[in-house]
């Protein structure tokens, strides 16, 4: 018998809670440049910086939720209406390794089709080449290197920009 396949579906507010400890778990400073998560200072994951569930994608192996990504429009621009960004993805260790995560990356692309997107984007870090691995099987490629554009820990990290086009 295999495992399950993951679930996705859109976020809820219910969601609160679990995607706040995915985002506990899953912080490093070697795939994000911001600072670490703080229960006391962020209680909640749906507030002023992630905004609300509408954004957001979760996954659900057997009923439990193990992973969400974040998908909002790229600007605030008419001119760039037609972008979106993962501007967020994290999954449970212990569901790594599972399919979670493409599934979470191409159910935000669908998401984005849907919505009439031409493109999607994100941002990886140069010191996480296992997401860039997982977004390169998603379709995307990358379109340009922001060369030393963090310094995290005392070391300097790239910023990679890649997308998906979805009009091509």
């Amino acid at each position: 018998m295999s495992p399950a396949d993951p679930v996705v579906r859109p976020a809820t507010t219910s969601d609160d809670a679990d995607l706040l400890e995915i985002d506990h778990v899953t912080w490093s400073p070697r795939w994000s440049p911001g600072t670490a998560p703080d229960r006391e200072r962020d209680p909640a994951f749906f507030r002023e910086q992630h905004g609300g569930p509408e954004g957001f994608l979760v996954a659900e192996l057997d009923g439990v939720v193990v992973g969400y990504v974040g998908l909002h429009p790229a600007g605030n621009l008419a001119s760039h209406a037609h972008v979106r960004i993962i501007d967020g993805l994290g999954v449970l260790p212990a569901a790594q390794g599972r399919g979670v995560g493409e599934a979470l990356v191409r159910a935000a692309v669908e998401r984005a089709r849907a919505e009439g997107a031409a493109k999607v984007t994100l941002r990886v870090l140069g010191t996480n080449p296992t997401a860039r691995r997982l977004y390169e099987r998603c379709g995307f490629a990358v379109e340009g290197v922001l060369v030393g554009e963090f310094v995290i820990a005392g070391a300097v990290v790239d910023d990679v920009w890649m997308a998906i086009h979805l009009d091509r």
